[in-house]
């Protein structure tokens, strides 16, 4: 699924719906279509000010915020959303990744915030594979990219035997979720390296 067409179909399709902000929303439409989330923003926050509770200007502007890399915006913005609309998938995928991209930027090395940004951005693909059922190989990428990316930040605090096994089963959950990709696109050469690479941290581990 290419939740970037879904996002700009949503807002082609509300925009042809609703003469409310409608400038807002055709300058902001026609900025994504250029790749100009910063106008994108302005325009949508501008929208999202008159219309606070419209989910389709969250959606569009929990987007961009993400494109633009401004991620606790992000996230603020699709919990938003998803307070209204619990169901919404492409709300869970991108506030994980945006919650992924937290917990990796190095200048969170020292944040005692990180681990939670992990284990929330599991619970975000989690739940969005609940919902959008079990042949979306986007979801199982991203979230075996979070256990593995999980699984190595806890391994650098390995003390205790208890320690490695929680490591080695964040390993293998990363592993379970790459070969559901494999299932599907049996030749996906990038997945296979990250299987190769996850089995090969288990054996360090042990």
């Amino acid at each position: 699924m290419n939740y970037f067409k879904k996002a700009i179909l949503g807002l082609i399709i509300f925009s042809s719906t609703t003469s409310f902000a409608q400038n807002n929303y055709e300058k902001s439409m026609q900025a994504m279509m250029k790749g100009d989330y910063k106008t994108a923003v302005t325009q949508l926050e501008k929208a999202d000010t008159k219309t606070p509770d419209n989910a389709n200007v969250l959606k569009m502007l929990g987007y961009s915020y993400f494109q633009n890399g401004e991620y606790e915006k992000c996230i603020a913005t699709y919990s938003r959303l998803l307070a209204m609309k619990p169901n919404e998938v492409s709300a869970y995928y991108y506030r994980g990744k945006a919650r992924l991209n937290i917990a990796n930027d190095p200048k969170e090395s020292l944040n005692t915030m990180r681990e939670n940004f992990y284990t929330a951005a599991i619970k975000d693909f989690t739940k969005a594979i609940e919902i959008n059922g079990d042949e979306d190989t986007q979801m199982f990428q991203n979230r075996g990219l979070a256990y593995k990316d999980y699984a190595i930040y806890k391994s650098y605090k390995v003390k205790k035997g208890a320690e490695k096994v929680a490591c080695i089963g964040l390993f293998n959950s990363s592993i379970a979720d790459f070969q559901k990709v494999l299932t599907m696109q049996p030749l996906r050469k990038d997945i296979i390296d990250w299987v190769t690479y996850d089995k090969a941290q288990i054996a360090s581990l042990k």
